[in-house]
C-alpha cells in the first residue's frame, strides 16, 4: 500500500506538470479514497498506536491528575484486607521508570484499580495470585508478571525477592504482603521496610508513591 501511494504522488506530480486536468482530478479522488481504505484495514493497529502514544508520560503530565491521597488510601486498604486473609500479594506501583517489560511477562487487564479487585487477583483460587501485580497510575496494568530477584535478603522467600529486585532497578514501590505470618512490607529503592503497623505503611506509601525526588 505504502508502494501504491508512491506511485500515485509520483503520476500526480508528472500528471500536474504536463496540465491534464482530468487526469490529476481523478488521481486527487485516488489518494482521498486510499487514505480511507487505509484507516479501514488498519484500524486495529491505528488504535494501539494512538493507545500507546496517549499513555506517553510526558502526555500524561498535562492531561492527567495524579493519583494521590485516594490511591494511597485504595492500597492501604487493599493490603491490610490482604494481610487480615493471609494471602500472599506483591504489589508494584510504578513511578517514573517504566516496567512495561515486566508487565508483558503477566496478563494484561488494563483495569481501574480497586480494592476488592487487588484481593481477588491474589486469592488462593485465582491463576494470577503467584505473580506480581503491576499498578500505574490509577490502573491495573498486568497481573501474573514475573520480576527480578533480588540476592540482598537472603533466608526470605521468592515473594520478599521480587519485590526488593524490582526496586533496585527502578523507583517502584513494592508491596508485599506474607501469608505465612500475614505480614505486610514495603521495598523502595533496594531497601526493605518490613512488618509494617497500618499507621506505618501508610505513611510510608505516602512518603514514597507519587512525588518528585
Amino acid at each position: 500500500m505504502v508502494y501504491a501511494l508512491f506511485f500515485i504522488f509520483i503520476l500526480s506530480f508528472i500528471v500536474r506538470s504536463l496540465d491534464l486536468r482530468a487526469l490529476g482530478v481523478i488521481l486527487d479522488s485516488l489518494k482521498a479514497v486510499w487514505v480511507v481504505v487505509f484507516v479501514i484495514l488498519f484500524q486495529p493497529e491505528i488504535r494501539n498506536a494512538l493507545g500507546r502514544f496517549g499513555r506517553m508520560r510526558f502526555l500524561k503530565s498535562f492531561f492527567q491528575e495524579s493519583p494521590k491521597e485516594d490511591i494511597i488510601l485504595i492500597l492501604a486498604r487493599a493490603g491490610e484486607e490482604l494481610k487480615k486473609r493471609r494471602l500472599g500479594a506483591l504489589i508494584v506501583i510504578e513511578q517514573e521508570i517504566g516496567l512495561r517489560e515486566f508487565a508483558e511477562t503477566g496478563i494484561r487487564l488494563e483495569a481501574k484499580i480497586n480494592p476488592l479487585l487487588l484481593v481477588s487477583i491474589f486469592a488462593h483460587s485465582s491463576p494470577l495470585h503467584d505473580g506480581a501485580c503491576i499498578i500505574s497510575n490509577d490502573t491495573i496494568i498486568a497481573a501474573g508478571c514475573t520480576l527480578p530477584l533480588s540476592d540482598n535478603i537472603p533466608g526470605k522467600g521468592m515473594r520478599h525477592r521480587a519485590g526488593l529486585g524490582i526496586t533496585e532497578i527502578s523507583d517502584a514501590v513494592a508491596i508485599i504482603v506474607s501469608e505465612e505470618r500475614g505480614e505486610i512490607s514495603l521495598a523502595y529503592k533496594g531497601e526493605l521496610f518490613p512488618a509494617l503497623k497500618e499507621a506505618t505503611y501508610r505513611s510510608l506509601m505516602a512518603k514514597f508513591l507519587f512525588t518528585q525526588k
